[in-house]
């Protein structure tokens, strides 16, 4: 006879064999995704290996050399990941909150007494290792919102929600950007596709993707042409959210009419004034038609578009400042090169430059092992980490690259199964953020590597040299493998 489930209580998961997992089965492991770890683990070490070979010391497990010391990370990584499928999948949930608070307070001290590399304050040592806090962050980021966002009470709908999701991300990208390390900090924007599935508004996510569009054109146009684009922009959202595109179009025509209008009676008085501010003179005299229009429509949201409209033109207003006062002068010169508005080949340009070179050069497959000229001859910078892949682009050809990113796609689309699978929410969101994180890093670097992003210092997962980047993707990845198999306890096993 089976046992009434007990009443869940409120503030946390609901119990169920998804939360816990009892006793592992090798069979309830989706040994898929442990294969494509390992296969990405093993060619990112050949990789390594590739780019900083020296023939005086090739011994894999040389110390002094890099592929030697991620060789050790490796042998670690496979022990972490061993020892965290034989944990019982309940204790994620149970010690989410302490981790969070714990790293939070690793983090502060790292910003007081870390050591410094490249600019950033990221790092501290334990004895003669430093490792990366910030990487294991991303972790412990994700557990606390999978615990908070599984609360039996919790409401993403509510604001208070929402002050919550925003504190647990909020805290660490503080800190981060506290360090210097803005590259790491960006990363964090990921969860913003887990909510997104959870059913987080679409508003925000239409509002970010304005202020990168008009970010952008702010480098590239006058004042008057990004006003005009945002008012194109506001009448057509406005238009599609109110579903009354008919009278949008009349608005846009009276707006374009009495500009004419405007234009027509400055040119009779001797003034001289051009269409764009033609344009807004016909904006600001529309304006009791719009007001008029909205209460007789009874259209609330059209006062939130007025408001984007201004809040924009506000943010255009402030990208000068932000750009100058408030960006490093590496970040404003890499934004100019990636924007085209300045081109410094022998300097801020060099690293893509030659990191593009060597995937080029690379062909259909490649120089082969360890025959890459431009990664052998170190003409690209941090060959090893951050431009991991343009070693694979050099001697794997288009063929290793396709394959690094079917591999990545494959990953992402296991775990996103995995979240589909999971019988209680923590499972579920947790899979996704960590799904979410994997793809930022994959679409971020490899993006810098062929000039499609700026440079931010983001790793490539299990590929890029370092300690800290594997054993917290090995840790992201591993737990929701072990929640995964937790779906199927013994109690389930029997009833097949």
């Amino acid at each position: 006879m089976t046992n009434a489930p007990n009443k869940p209580t409120p503030g946390l998961a609901p119990p169920s064999s998804g939360a816990g997992g009892g006793r592992l089965f090798a069979a309830d492991i989706d040994w898929w995704t442990v294969g494509t770890y390992v296969l990405m683990v093993f060619f990112g070490w050949l990789n390594i290996y590739a780019a900083v070979y020296n023939e005086d010391q090739a011994g894999i497990f040389n110390l002094s050399q890099r592929y030697g010391m991620q060789m050790l990370w490796v042998c670690i990584s496979f022990f972490l990941a061993v020892s965290i499928l034989l944990i019982d999948g309940k204790y994620w949930h149970m010690l989410a909150y302490p981790f969070y608070i714990a790293m939070l307070g690793v983090m502060l001290i790292v910003l007081l007494f870390g050591h410094e590399s490249h600019g950033a304050q990221s790092w501290i040592s334990v004895g003669p290792v430093r490792i990366q806090p910030a990487e294991f962050m991303k972790f412990v980021t994700a557990l606390a919102l999978a615990r908070c966002m599984s609360a039996y009470d919790f409401n993403l709908h509510t604001r208070k929600a929402v002050y919550h999701i925003g504190s647990i991300i909020g805290l660490p990208v503080l800190l981060i950007l506290a360090q210097n390390d803005t590259g790491s900090a960006l990363v964090f924007g990921a969860f913003f596709l887990m909510l997104y599935r959870e059913g987080f508004g679409s508003g925000l996510y239409v509002v970010a993707l304005m202020l990168v569009f008009l970010f952008i054109i702010s480098f590239l146009l006058e004042p008057l042409p990004i006003l005009f684009i945002v008012l194109i922009l506001c009448l057509v959202a406005q238009g599609i959210a109110n579903r009354n595109g008919r009278d949008t179009v009349r608005y846009g025509a009276l707006v374009l009419l009495l500009g004419i209008v405007f234009f027509c009676l400055m040119t009779l008085f001797g003034v001289e004034v051009g269409f764009y501010r033609s344009v807004l003179a016909g904006v600001v005299l529309s304006a009791p038609w719009l007001v008029r229009y909205a209460i007789r429509r009874h259209l609330p949201n059209l006062w939130k578009f007025v408001a984007l409209f201004a809040g924009a033109i506000a943010f255009t207003g402030m990208v000068d400042y932000v750009f100058d006062n408030v960006l490093q002068l590496h970040q404003q010169k890499r934004i100019l090169d990636l924007l085209g508005i300045e081109n410094d080949p022998h300097g801020w340009s060099y690293n893509v430059i030659q990191s593009k070179i060597a995937i080029g050069s690379g062909g259909f497959v490649g120089k082969g092992f360890l025959g890459g000229t431009q990664t052998r001859f170190s003409f690209v910078p941090e060959q090893s980490t951050d431009f991991i892949f343009c070693t694979v682009g050099e001697e794997w050809g288009f063929l290793g690259a396709l394959g690094v990113v079917v591999l990545f796609v494959v990953l992402i689309l296991r775990l996103m199964q995995m979240g589909e699978r999971q019988k209680e929410p923590f499972g579920r969101i947790y899979c996704y953020s960590v799904a979410a994180i994997f793809f930022v890093h994959f679409v971020i670097n490899i993006g810098m590597t062929v000039g499609l992003f700026p440079v931010v210092g983001i790793p490539l997962p299990f590929f890029s040299y370092g300690g800290s980047s594997l054993m917290a993707f090995t840790l992201l990845l591993f737990v929701a493998v072990r929640l995964d198999a937790s779906q199927y306890d013994e109690s389930a096993r029997k009833l097949l």
